[in-house]
C-alpha cells in the first residue's frame, strides 16, 4: 500500500480539497485567523516587540546609572522603568515567547494539522496584545508602578494611583492567556501525536513543552491567588498583608516566588529545547543520552517548585528551612549538567558544523554556565546574605536568563526561520549580531559581579562619587549599547524585505526531525498527511518517508467534507483513536477576549459595573463559540482515516481533547485554590491572633448545610451523566435541574455562614480569609451554574445526545474539582476556625 504508485488525478483532488479546507483568510478577514502558522507568528512578533521596548528602558536606567549624582531621570520615573522592565521582560516577552514559538512549529514536530484548539490559540494571543499593550503602555501617562516588577508590600499595597492595580489585573490577565496556551501545547503534545510516536520517540522539544507546560500550570496559580489577595486589599481594604490588622506580607513574597523560581525554568527549559534540537543536527548524529535529557528535564522541573525560599534568604525564616532550600538550590544543578553534558558529548562524537545557530547555541552554553556557577554561590545562604539586593544578583540574573532564554531563541530563529518564511537569514549579518551582543554582554554583565561586592545597591536611582562605583557604571553602560547594537542588527536581519531573495531548499541544514519535512512553497494545510513514525529521527531513519508523505499514503491525506481535521491519538502508545474537527477562522476570538480584557482592565477605574458586563459579553462569546463549532453531533460516525483504518469523529472522555483540556485546567484551578487554603495555614501558624480572641466565627449550621448542598449537587450532575448514557433523556435533565438548584443553595449558605455572625473583612485578616474563600469558591458556583445549564441547552435543542454527551462528560469531570473545591472551602470556613 505504501509503495503504490500515486494517482496524480486523485492525488491533485485531494491537494485541492485541503487547500480549500485549510485557506488563510484574506483581506481584513485576514485577522480571523486561527492557523497557528499565523497566530504564532503574530504571537512571537508581538513578544519580541515587547523585548524591545523593555531594552529601551533598560538602556534609560543605564544612561541613569553611568555617572554618581545624575539626574537624568527622576527617581519615579526610574521606579517605573526599572518595574517595567523586569515585568515586560518575564510576563511579556521570557514566557510569551516560549508559548508563541512553540504554538508555531510544536504541530510540525509532532507531523499534525493544527494545534487541538486553534480558537483557544488565538484567543491566547489576542489576550495578551490587549494585556501587554494596557501595563506597558502605563508608562507613556506617567501611571506605571514603581514598587518593582515583585511588588512588595506595604510599598506596593500603599502605594497611591493606578500603578499597582495595572499592574495585578493587567497582567492577571495575560496569565490567564498563559495558562490557556499552556492548556493547548500539553493537550497537544499528549493526544495529537502521529500514529506510532511513543512517548519514547517524542522529539526532544515536545519534552520540554510537556514539562513546561505542567510547570506553567501549577505556578502561575500561585500568583493569580496572590493578585486576587493583593487586589482585594487594594480595592476594598482586605488586611492580608496589613501586620496592624492581622496580616503578614511574607505571604505575598512566599505566593510570588512559589511561582518566581519555578519561572525562571519555565524561561530556561525552553531554550534547552530548542538547543535540543539544533545540537544534532549541527552533530548530523542522534542526540546522546535521549532518556537522561528527558529524565533531567522532569527532575529540573520537580526541583525548581523546591526552591523558592532561595529568594527569601534575608526576611527572618528558620535557620533548619534555610538548610533545606539551600541544599534542594544546589541540588538543581545536577539534573541541568547532565543536559550540557549530553549536549557536549553529542557534538564530541559527531561532525560539528559551525552553522548560524550553532553559533548563538555555543555562546547560550558559555553565559549560562558562568550564570549557573555564581547560581551556586548565592544559593549558599551566608553569601546570598552578603550580596542580596546588590548589582551581584542583577549580574548573576541576567548570566541566567541572556545564556539560558535570549541567545538560544535567536540561534532558534535562525535554525527555524527557513521552515516559518521558506527564507534564509544572513549568515554575514548573523556573526555581526552575534559577536557584537555576546562581547558587549559580558562587557555591560561582568562588571556588576564586582559592582555588587563592592556595595552597590540595585534598584537604587543614583549613587554618591565617593562610592568608588562610577569606572564600573560607566563600562556597564556601554556595554549595554553594544548589546543594543547586536539586537538590532538581528532585528534588521529578521525583519528587513526578503521578497527577491530565493526559497530555500526543504532541509537546509540536512535535519532529521519531522518539521523538516514542510512544503516549499508553503501550504496552509500543516502536513500534507499524518505519518506514521517508527523512529526519533524519521528523515534520517525511515526509507522514502518524504515520497510517501508527499504522495499523501500516510493518514487523512484528503479532506472530503472540506474541514479541518487532525487525528488524536491514545496519550502513551500513540494509537490511532479519532479523527477530530479542528475550529477554523473565527471573529469571536477577538470579541472574547477584548471582553475579557475588559473585565480584568475596567475595575482598575473603578468602572465595576462595566466590567461586570464585560465579564457576562465575555462568557457570551464564549458559549457562542463553544455551541457552534465544538463537539457537534456529526452526519456520519465513521471516516476513512487512511492505511485501511477506519475511525470515530466523535469521541468523549479520555479519548477526547476536550476531557484532557478540562482536566488539566482544573489541576491549575486547583493549584491557585490550595494556595489560598495555605494561606489560612500560613495566618494560622505565623499569626497568634488568627482568629482574634472573641472574635466572631462563621456559623457552623449554615456552612455544612452548604458542604451537604455542595455533595447533593455533585451527585446530581454524577447521576445525569449515567442516566443520559442509558438513554433516559427527560430523568437526567431532572437531575441536572437538581444540580442548579442544590449549587445555587451552597452558595447561599457559605455567604449565609458568614454575613449572619457579622463578619467584616475589614477588620482582620481572619474575617477577610474568610471571604477571600467564598468569593473564590463562589465565582465556581456561578459557573458550574452556567455549565449545567449550557448541558440542558444541549440536551434539550439536540446537541447532547445519548451517544454524543461530551459536554455533560466535561461538565462532570469539572464537578468532581468542583465538589471537592465546596467541602474544603466550607471545613474550612465553617469548622477550622473552631479547631485552631
Amino acid at each position: 500500500m505504501l509503495d503504490a504508485p500515486a494517482d496524480p488525478e486523485v492525488k491533485a483532488r485531494r491537494e485541492a480539497d485541503l487547500r480549500r479546507a485549510w485557506e488563510t483568510p484574506k483581506g481584513w478577514r485576514y485577522w480571523s485567523a486561527v492557523n497557528n502558522t499565523e497566530v504564532g507568528v503574530w504571537y512571537s512578533l508581538t513578544a519580541f516587540f515587547f523585548m524591545l521596548c523593555a531594552g529601551v528602558l533598560a538602556l534609560l536606567m543605564r544612561i541613569q546609572l553611568a555617572v554618581p549624582d545624575n539626574d537624568f531621570l527622576s527617581a519615579d520615573r526610574f521606579n517605573q522603568f526599572f518595574t517595567m522592565h523586569g515585568s515586560a521582560m518575564m510576563f511579556l516577552f521570557a514566557v510569551p515567547m516560549f508559548e508563541a514559538v512553540s504554538i508555531l512549529i510544536l504541530p510540525a514536530f509532532l507531523g499534525a494539522r493544527d494545534m487541538p484548539f486553534p480558537r483557544l490559540s488565538a484567543y491566547g494571543y489576542w489576550s495578551f496584545l490587549i494585556g501587554g499593550i494596557f501595563v506597558l503602555g502605563s508608562i507613556l501617562f506617567n501611571v506605571a508602578p514603581s514598587s518593582g516588577w515583585f511588588m512588595y508590600p506595604p510599598l506596593a499595597t500603599k502605594q497611591e494611583g493606578i500603578g499597582p492595580d495595572i499592574w495585578l489585573l493587567g497582567l492577571s490577565f495575560i496569565e490567564v492567556a498563559s495558562i490557556a496556551a499552556a492548556v493547548e501545547l500539553i493537550v497537544g503534545t499528549i493526544k495529537c501525536r502521529p500514529p506510532g510516536m511513543r512517548i519514547n520517540l517524542m522529539p526532544l522539544y515536545a519534552w520540554y513543552v510537556l514539562v513546561v507546560g505542567v510547570m506553567i500550570l501549577f505556578a502561575f496559580p500561585p500568583l493569580i491567588a496572590g493578585d486576587f489577595l493583593f487586589e482585594l486589599q487594594r480595592s476594598m481594604d482586605w488586611p492580608f498583608f496589613d501586620p496592624d490588622r492581622g496580616g503578614d506580607p511574607l505571604l505575598w513574597q512566599h505566593l510570588f516566588w512559589i511561582f518566581g523560581h519555578p519561572e525562571v525554568y519555565i524561561v530556561f527549559l525552553p531554550s534547552i529545547a530548542i538547543a535540543a534540537m539544533i545540537v544534532p543536527t549541527a552533530a548530523q548524529r542522534p542526540m546522546v543520552g535521549y532518556s537522561w535529557i528527558v529524565l533531567s528535564a522532569v527532575g529540573v522541573g520537580f526541583l525548581s517548585f523546591g526552591l523558592w525560599v532561595h529568594h527569601m534568604f534575608t526576611t527572618g525564616l528558620p535557620s533548619l528551612s534555610l538548610g533545606f532550600f539551600s541544599a534542594a538550590s544546589e541540588a538543581v544543578v545536577i539534573p541541568t549538567g547532565v543536559q550540557i553534558f549530553a549536549f557536549v558529548a553529542t557534538l564530541m562524537v559527531g561532525r560539528v558544523t559551525m552553522s548560524q545557530p550553532m553559533l548563538w547555541i555555543a555562546g547560550a552554553l558559555a553565559i549560562f554556565t558562568a550564570g549557573g556557577l555564581t547560581g551556586v554561590m548565592v544559593a549558599i545562604a551566608p553569601f546570598d546574605w552578603q550580596v542580596h539586593d546588590t548589582y551581584f544578583i542583577v549580574a548573576h540574573l541576567h548570566y541566567t536568563l541572556f545564556g539560558g532564554m535570549v541567545f538560544p531563541i535567536i540561534g532558534g530563529i535562525y535554525y527555524f526561520y527557513p521552515f516559518i518564511t521558506k527564507k534564509k537569514m544572513s549568515d554575514r549579518l548573523s556573526r555581526w549580531a552575534f559577536w557584537l551582543t555576546f562581547s558587549g554582554f559580558n562587557i555591560c554583565f561582568l562588571p556588576m559581579h564586582l559592582t555588587g561586592l563592592q556595595g552597590m545597591p540595585r534598584r537604587v536611582v543614583t549613587y554618591p562619587e565617593a562610592a568608588g562605583w562610577d569606572v564600573l557604571n560607566m563600562v556597564s553602560t556601554l556595554g549595554s549599547f553594544i548589546v543594543a547594537a547586536g539586537i538590532l542588527v538581528f532585528a534588521w536581519d529578521l525583519l528587513r524585505p526578503k521578497g527577491r531573495q530565493p526559497l530555500t531548499e526543504r532541509n537546509p541544514w540536512n535535519a532529521g526531525t519531522l518539521e523538516w519535512s514542510h512544503d516549499v512553497p508553503e501550504e496552509a494545510w500543516g502536513v500534507r498527511s499524518v505519518p506514521y513514525i517508527s523512529s526519533r529521527y524519521p528523515l534520517w531513519e525511515q526509507p522514502k518517508f518524504l515520497e510517501r508523505f508527499d504522495d499523501g499514503k500516510f493518514y487523512i491525506p484528503d479532506a472530503p467534507e472540506g474541514k479541518r481535521e487532525t487525528i488524536v491519538t491514545s496519550a502513551v502508545d500513540a494509537v490511532p483513536q479519532a479523527v477530530v474537527q479542528v475550529t477554523g477562522p473565527a471573529w469571536v476570538t477577538l470579541w472574547a477576549a477584548a471582553f475579557t480584557g475588559g473585565a480584568f482592565i475596567l475595575p482598575v477605574f473603578k468602572f465595576y459595573w462595566l466590567s461586570a458586563f464585560s465579564g457576562v459579553c465575555a462568557v457570551a462569546c464564549v458559549i457562542y463559540w463553544l455551541w457552534t463549532s465544538t463537539a457537534q453531533v456529526p452526519k456520519t460516525p465513521m471516516r476513512e482515516a487512511g492505511l485501511g483504518l477506519r475511525l470515530p469523529v466523535y469521541v468523549t472522555g479520555p479519548k477526547a481533547p476536550g476531557w484532557w483540556a478540562v482536566f488539566i485546567t482544573m489541576l491549575g484551578d486547583a493549584t491557585a485554590f490550595a494556595s489560598l487554603v495555605f494561606g489560612v495555614f500560613f495566618f494560622w501558624t505565623a499569626r497568634p491572633d488568627f482568629p482574634p480572641e472573641g472574635a466572631a466565627l462563621p456559623d457552623m449550621m449554615w456552612a455544612l448545610l452548604a458542604l451537604l448542598a455542595f455533595v447533593v449537587a455533585w451527585g446530581a450532575t454524577v447521576a445525569a451523566r449515567e442516566l443520559n448514557r442509558g438513554g433516559r433523556q427527560g430523568v437526567a435533565r431532572w437531575c441536572i435541574v437538581g444540580a442548579v438548584v442544590a449549587t445555587l443553595a451552597a452558595l447561599g449558605g457559605m455567604w449565609l455562614a458568614i454575613v449572619l455572625p457579622g463578619l467584616q473583612p475589614e477588620t482582620h485578616a481572619f474575617p477577610a480569609v474568610m471571604y477571600a474563600l467564598t468569593v473564590w469558591t463562589s465565582a465556581h458556583c456561578v459557573l458550574a451554574v452556567v455549565m449545567l445549564l449550557y448541558c440542558l441547552a444541549g440536551s434539550v435543542f439536540g446537541k447532547l445526545t445519548q451517544l454524543y454527551d461530551a459536554d455533560l462528560r466535561n461538565t462532570t469531570l469539572f464537578w468532581h474539582f468542583m465538589c471537592l473545591s465546596g467541602v474544603i472551602t466550607t471545613l474550612l470556613v465553617g469548622v477550622a476556625p473552631r479547631l485552631m
